[in-house]
């Protein structure tokens, strides 16, 4: 009897174990199915338009005017505007970031750590639209008391919110892959003479540049894909233009500007923003790519 009632639980007990294993895969299914339906849907809506735009002159022309009434669908302006935004906000965001890493890392001390470090990762809870806001009531202000003449609407000064909203990013996943260095690298290094400042910058900082990779990356895509700072403070005006005090249109500005709007769904122009939306999810996958090898090149290397 005792046997017989042993089996049985133990034939429970796989059965729990099946169902808590395939309650997982599911979990992890979903994201891989979720994945497939965006890029499903975005392919679909694109060849819609595909078929009344040629590619070679979507990823040519140098104007985007797809909502007036000789309509041209140039992506190159709006491809312009989203790079440099984000090499603004890069500017901004991976020095001071990176420093302040390293400083939690490797300097400050375990109180000071612990009440820096959740006040930074604030800055990541703050809703976009107070940072769109911030950008054009007070950055752009600023900035204008520094460079007059400069427009009321322009890249800089989203580029530079975006910066300030990318720091946590940078500054706490950093921090996490240099706490993760083992702490014989620093005790070696310190051994054979070398400062604290030189053990954090030419023992800590390359052994944990895989993490630091990802961490870029992931700010990057970030910055890639934000949305309400650039519709707010740099304008809706698709410019081909490399200075970033000039106002631009952004990928993400076009598809909140169309998807607000009274577009037909059917029409080619409500269809661009799926065109332009995939040429997003190429780019920030293309970014995940290069990241990924950088990453496993370096923790080859180290």
């Amino acid at each position: 009897m005792a046997s017989r009632l042993t089996a049985e639980q133990r034939r429970r007990q796989r059965l729990r174990e099946r169902a808590i294993v395939g309650a997982l895969f599911a979990a992890a299914a979903s994201s891989v199915l979720i994945t497939i339906g965006i890029v499903a849907t975005l392919l679909y809506e694109s060849i819609g338009f595909f078929r009344h735009v040629p590619l070679g002159s979507f990823l040519t022309d140098t104007v985007w005017t797809p909502l007036f009434d000789n309509p041209r669908y140039g992506v190159l302006p709006l491809l312009c505007g989203t790079m440099l935004s984000t090499f603004v906000a890069l500017a901004v965001a991976a020095p001071l970031g990176l420093t302040a890493a390293l400083y939690l890392s490797e300097f400050a001390a375990p109180r000071t750590r612990e009440v820096i470090k959740p006040v930074l990762e604030m800055l990541s809870g703050v809703p976009t639209v107070v940072y769109g806001f911030f950008a054009l009531l007070f950055v752009t202000p600023l900035l204008q008391r520094l460079m007059p003449g400069l427009p009321g609407f322009n890249i800089l000064s989203a580029g530079i919110v975006i910066g300030i909203m990318i720091i946590p990013y940078i500054a706490s996943l950093s921090e996490d892959a240099m706490r993760a260095v083992p702490q014989a690298l620093r005790d070696g290094s310190l051994a054979m003479g070398a400062t604290k400042f030189e053990t954090a910058v030419r023992v800590v900082l390359p052994a944990a540049i895989s993490g630091i990779a990802a961490a870029f990356v992931l700010a990057i895509s970030r910055a890639v894909g934000e949305t309400m700072v650039v519709a707010i403070a740099a304008g809706q005006q698709p410019n081909l233009t490399l200075d970033p005090r000039d106002p631009a249109a952004t990928i993400t500005a076009f598809i909140v500007q169309v998807a607000l709007g009274d577009l037909p769904h059917d029409s080619v122009g409500y269809q661009s923003i799926f065109a332009v939306g995939l040429v997003l999810f190429l780019m920030t996958l293309g970014f995940n790519v290069f990241g990924f090898w950088l990453r496993r090149r370096f923790r080859e290397a180290y």
